[in-house]
Formats: structure tokens, sequence, C-alpha cells
């Protein structure tokens, strides 16, 4: 029974894509930017060759002349963007040509206009903002007129704040529903997404009823297993990402912990296929407020769980564990960085200390994964399968 557990580890990036300037990356490395932290502590990790990976290993010199136990290899970008979910699509086995639109002014009056008149609440705000000043500053407003938070970042995101006893979390997801069927065309968004918050002013805080509408992927390694009978489970917010499409099972979680309990659940289940797993915390708890303290102890405490996930692995089973893009959390931008991200296989079919070096878009795993199954690739990306897997 063949099993692959593919885990992106949201945000780690191992160092600046060479398009990097044109996204005002230059010097992002959000792995070494934690690494800077105390608390960083990543034993585990090391052995599986994380820091062997090209563009890593020259940042940890002590590595040097040690041995490690997985495959490896740096992946970069195609796709034309440095979002979640153009890169989780491309990771599924789709190039985005063109980057999803962004807003730094605000979406246009139009926009606006329709969605508020859909919807029969005003909306504030409309402008790029961090998710916790934008409750911060307008939330008081919000509680006093009922009108809605839409705000958006430098991602392709229409962001959508509400007070849980204001707005219903049933209602603020319809609202989201209303916004993703105004947003596509020339206004397509990647994501809208639903940001439920409580408290009083001034000690607003976000809730982990935070759920995200996608546009709908066209074909993708998900589609082409399910396709073949196969099952593809969907840990955290996978199911979001890719608007339920090619998923036969998902779950929800609120945090990183919940998402690593809820993997190896699913190492202990039955099945034939592929789980999918998304850990955020990185990103959107640490990434976004440039909390290197913090970004360094949740991969800490990911590497410290990673004992419990290898132990259930079977004979026919393969982790992959993988990120979408960078979040450099030392420098002034509190947005995605342009990285290239990790690639690390471990399993008792994957050979030991492969180094396949540099792979030009993140498909290659789809398609390394479809031919494991024996599903021919119908998506972008070559595998590399032969290269990592035992003879």
């Amino acid at each position: 029974m063949k099993r692959v557990f593919l885990v992106v580890l949201d945000s780690v990036g191992i160092g600046e894509l060479p398009d990097a300037a044109d996204y005002g990356d230059l010097g992002s490395h959000t792995l070494y930017a934690a690494s800077t932290s105390q608390y960083f502590h990543m034993p585990n990790m090391k052995k599986l060759g994380l820091f062997h990976i090209d563009g890593v290993k020259e940042k940890f010199p002590e590595i040097a002349n040690t041995t490690f136990d997985g495959a490896i290899a740096r992946l970069a970008e195609s796709s034309k963007g440095k979002d979640t979910t153009t890169g989780h699509w491309e990771i599924a086995g789709i190039i985005s040509e063109k980057p999803f639109p962004t807003y730094p002014k605000g979406f246009p009056e139009e926009v606006i206009r329709e969605f508020e008149e859909k919807t029969g609440r005003k909306v504030i705000c409309n402008l790029p903002y961090s998710g916790t000043e934008v409750i911060k500053d307008y939330g008081r407003e919000h509680m006093e007129t009922g009108a809605l938070i839409v705000y958006t970042s430098a991602d392709s995101v229409f962001q959508i704040a509400a007070h849980e006893e204001i707005v219903p979390i049933k209602e603020l997801y319809r609202y989201c529903e209303i916004a993703r069927e105004i947003l596509q065309g020339e206004h397509g968004v990647g994501r809208v997404i639903a940001r439920p918050f409580i408290g009083s002013y001034p000690d607003f805080k976000r809730t982990a009823n935070r759920h995200d509408y996608s546009l709908l992927p066209s074909r993708t390694m998900l589609d082409q297993m399910k396709e073949a009978g196969l099952e593809v489970l969907g840990v955290g917010k996978i199911n979001d990402i890719f608007a339920g499409k090619g998923i036969t099972d998902t779950v929800r979680t609120k945090d990183n912990a919940e998402g690593i309990e809820k993997l190896i659940e699913r190492t202990k289940r039955d099945f034939e296929g592929i789980c999918f797993v998304n850990l955020v915390d990185f990103d959107m708890v640490y990434g976004h407020r440039n909390d290197i303290d913090g970004y360094a102890q949740a991969l800490s405490y990911f590497d410290e769980q990673l004992p419990r996930i290898l132990e259930e692995l079977r004979p026919e089973d393969i982790l992959i564990i993988t990120a979408d893009h960078g979040c450099d959390p030392s420098t002034p931008s509190t947005d995605h960085s342009r990285e290239y991200v990790p690639f690390v296989a471990y399993g008792d079919l994957i050979k030991s200390g492969v180094n396949v070096g540099t792979r030009k878009t993140f498909a290659d795993i789809a398609a390394t994964i479809l031919d494991y199954f024996e599903v021919k690739p119908e998506i972008a990306g070559t595998s590399f399968l032969k290269e990592i897997r035992k003879k």
C-alpha cells in the first residue's frame, strides 16, 4: 500500500531566487533568518539533510563532511508570484505564467460598490494592511457601524475582517462567497479570506475561524490521483487552496500543533494515495509579524515532533517536506519573499545522502509523486523519482 505524506512548511524559504530583486526581496533567506535565534534547534531535519541543500549548506558550514539520511533538492519557482496559492498550485503541477492581480492602492471603486450592494453593508479601509493592525485601527468603527473591514496585502488577496458578535461566522463566509463570485477575470485574486476576530477595543484578537476561498485551479496532480482511484487527504488549508478540487477527505486545523496531530492520525490510517499537509503558523503567525524568535520556536517544535511522524512510516511510505515561498522575518518587509524552497524526502524506499541539486520548478514534486503511483503525469514538472529511489 503506497502512501505519500507531503508536508508544506508554509513560507520556509531557503534563499533568494535569481529574480528576487524584481519582487523587492534581495537578501531574503527565511531559514537562515530563523536560525539566528537562540531558540532555533533542528537536529532531526539536519539528520534528514535540510542543511545540506544548495544555498543552505553555505550558511551552515558546520555541516561540512557530515552525512544525512534523506534525499534532498533545492526547488525554484517557475510561476510568477510569491503567494500561497501560486506556490501550492505549482507544487501540484500548475505553472502560473501570469501573476494574480494585486492592489497596492486598494480595490477599484466598481468592485467595492458591487460588493456593498450585494452584501448590504458598507466597506471601510480598502487598503493594504497588516491583519493585526487593521482590526486595531478599524475594529471600533466596524463595531459601531457594522461596516465590513476590507483590506489586502502585497499578495493577491481580498480579506474581510469582522467581529464575530457583529457578523456571525456563517454570514461572514457568505460575504466571502459573494466576493469570490465578483472577483473573477480581470480582478480574479488568488484568494478571498474571511478574517473573524473577537474582543473589545483596543484588545481585538483574530480567531481560528479563518476560511480561504481560492480560484478554481486547472488540472493538478490531485485531480489525476483522484481519477486514478487514489485517496487525496487534505490537512489544514489544503482544501481551501484548491477549492476542494481533487480532494477526497479534508480536515481543518487551528495551528501547527493540531496540524501535526492530524498528520500523525493519518499515518495510522490505511489508505493508498497522498496526505497533503499545510502547516501555516510559520507564515501567518510569525513571518508576517517579523517575529524571528517565534519563527525559530515553531521550526524547533516541528523538528521535535518529527520523530513521531517518522516512526509511523510504513515500508512503502514516502515523507516529503517542502515549502511554498519565503517570508523572511528579518527583513523590513512583512510580506512573502521570492525564494527557493527545500525538498527533503525520506522513507525505506528513498536513497540516503542523495542531493539532486537545483530543480527548475516546484512542479517536479507533482511529477515525482505521480510517477511513484505509476500515473502518467499530465501536468507540468519532470519526475526525478529514479534519482532518489532505491533500485
